[in-house]
């Protein structure tokens, strides 16, 4: 419904190469009116390595099949990359469009990205040059009227690109009052609009304009993307306990009038239009509606309600029309995690669901940029030490007890097999995906180093494997998980970004009763002591001791995800 084109300008974190190019420099194929823009970002840093991002914009006529060249000032050497073939001769790289980006338009725009290892300096490359045309020093054609920016309201294939990403200073102040919580305090978090009061703000909290304002002051001159959770729906949950909300199964028009009305004037006002902002619309409700209801094993009778009168795909379908009608605001829909959809009876189904409410209460799937997977959950992103084609004399890994017949083993594989998916059943082909990577690390001592003996097949498996869950069904405080990798932009194909929606240090639920005015109750999976349910499989929970009521803040979970997290701090 309404058009993702792809121009880009270089933001706060560009390489500033200047200079002219020459005709010497020119590639045979370039157009004698060429030019770009380049904003490379290095997201991640450790003591070895580092993670960036390449933005590349065409400024000069269009281009059919491209590559960008620079050369690195240290010891960088590329050991991975995605969204592009990139290969390095001594200090000099040269990545080249690999199918689906090869056609750069006047204007257009192309993101890919690389792990690279290093010592001592990690300066930003001087001069980046496409198809031998020296980038960010305007057209080489004088006649051509130069490309602007986006203005506001004009959406990016990927707003993460070449945008920095709101701070919450609620949560970064309760982080940075943490011992060693000042190492992670700085990295954006999702706003979590969990009630109706959280829009105008819960006692002397910020409140939604509150936060808009204070982005406002973060962005500068540059790109700044503002990330909220849309999670209020009728029956929310119906599976869960600890994250009842306020809204009884009926309250559909509440829903509409009290939350989402407000929600949509408040970013439609004209002062915010030119924040990019992601809403993360309604996790853990659509897929409940195929694995949680009659006649499944696992169904409740919650479910079952939600399911009869429709009120999810309603509420979803609504919240999707009316945010999406701010020509900045970016709707991306949650899409559970692979080991709640990934087996072969959840997955279509649930796609098919998603289609479905993004067709509803006047909404269509333009209305929809993308899908978020591993939401507050602890799904690991890769593993890398036995793959869902692996076998064991002979018999695959599907037969393993922890993957049990999947299709996926990881939230990678998972979130570009669903946006496959997806635009098979008619979203478009510039779907993005964000995975929420902020608790999914499983760093620290019990991390394998190796694939586990092939003595058994569930040895190879468990041995392994750097989840470190009981079962996949857990998701309550999970001991010993970590923080996973840290946010960036367009980190593998199909894959919009890595973000943090859910912040560190806020509880998934209480380990016991607690009595609160949120409408949240004692789910038994956050009890350590429990011995599970179908949904588990009978496992015990997994789940910390001392939990609050979710999305307080748990100290001692925060200190373990620090501890176990990978990258390491």
């Amino acid at each position: 419904m309404r058009s993702r084109t792809a121009l880009l300008a270089a933001a706060a974190l560009t390489a500033a190469a200047t200079g002219t190019a020459t005709a010497a420099d020119a590639a045979p194929s370039a157009a004698a009116a060429a030019g770009c823009t380049v904003a490379y970002t290095v997201q991640t840093q450790w003591d070895s390595g580092f993670t960036s991002g390449v933005t590349v914009t065409n400024t000069g006529d269009a281009v059919s099949g491209w590559n960008l060249t620079w050369s690195f000032a240290g010891n960088q050497r590329v050991t991975q990359g995605w969204n592009a073939d990139i290969a390095q001769s001594g200090t000099g790289v040269t990545a080249r469009n690999v199918a689906h980006n090869g056609t750069l338009a006047t204007g257009a725009s192309t993101s890919f990205g690389f792990n690279a290892s290093y010592s001592g300096g990690n300066a930003i490359p001087a001069t980046f040059k496409l198809n031998g045309v020296t980038c960010n020093a305007g057209p080489v054609d004088p006649t051509d009227p130069p490309t602007e920016p986006p203005g506001p309201g004009n959406r990016v294939d990927n707003p993460y690109a070449g945008a920095k990403v709101y701070v919450n200073p609620e949560w970064s102040a309760k982080a940075a009052a943490e011992p060693g919580g000042n190492r992670i305090s700085g990295r954006p978090t999702g706003v979590w609009l969990d009630r109706t009061a959280a829009i105008e703000g819960v006692g002397s909290g910020m409140g939604l304009r509150d936060h808009l304002d204070a982005a406002l002051t973060q962005k500068g001159t540059g790109e700044l993307v503002v990330q909220l959770v849309i999670y209020n729906l009728p029956g929310r949950d119906c599976a869960a306990l600890a994250s009842n909300g306020e809204l009884g199964p009926t309250e559909i028009g509440r829903y509409r009038t009290q939350y989402i009305d407000p929600i949509a004037a408040i970013l439609a006002d004209q002062k915010y239009a030119g924040l990019r902002i992601v809403t993360t619309v309604e996790i853990d409700s659509l897929p409940n509606l195929v694995t949680n209801v009659t006649p499944r094993p696992t169904a409740t009778p919650n479910c079952d309600v939600m399911k009869a009168n429709g009120n999810y795909v309603k509420g979803v379908g609504y919240a999707l029309n009316k945010l999406g009608d701010a020509p900045n605001v970016y709707n991306y829909v949650d899409a559970g995690h692979h080991g709640w959809l990934g087996w072969d009876d959840n997955f279509g189904a649930s796609a098919e669901l998603f289609k479905t409410a993004a067709t509803a209460e006047g909404a269509t799937v333009g209305d929809v940029h993308g899908f978020i997977v591993n939401t507050a959950n602890y799904s690991a992103l890769k593993e890398n030490h036995f793959t869902i084609d692996d076998a064991v004399n002979g018999v695959s890994v599907r037969q393993s007890k922890w993957v049990d017949w999947n299709r996926y083993v990881d939230e990678l594989s998972y979130a570009q097999g669903m946006r496959t998916k997806l635009v098979s059943l008619g979203f478009g082909t510039n779907l993005g995906m964000l995975i929420d990577t902020s608790r999914n690390g499983w760093g620290g001592t019990a991390r394998p180093a190796a694939p586990g003996p092939r003595t058994s097949l569930d040895a190879y498996v468990d041995g392994g494997r750097y989840d470190r869950r009981i079962h996949l069904g857990n998701w309550c405080n999970q001991s010993g998980a970590g923080l996973g990798e840290r946010p960036q932009a367009a980190p593998a194909a199909g894959i919009d970004a890595y973000v943090w929606m859910k912040p560190p240090g806020e509880s998934d639920g209480s380990s016991t009763a607690i009595p609160n005015d949120e409408g949240k109750g004692f789910d038994r999976m956050c009890d350590p002591t429990y011995e599970g349910n179908p949904r588990n499989n009978n496992n015990k929970s997994g789940a910390l001791a001392g939990a609050p009521v979710s999305g307080h803040w748990f100290s001692a979970q925060f200190q373990e995800l620090m501890k176990n997290a990978y990258p390491a701090l």
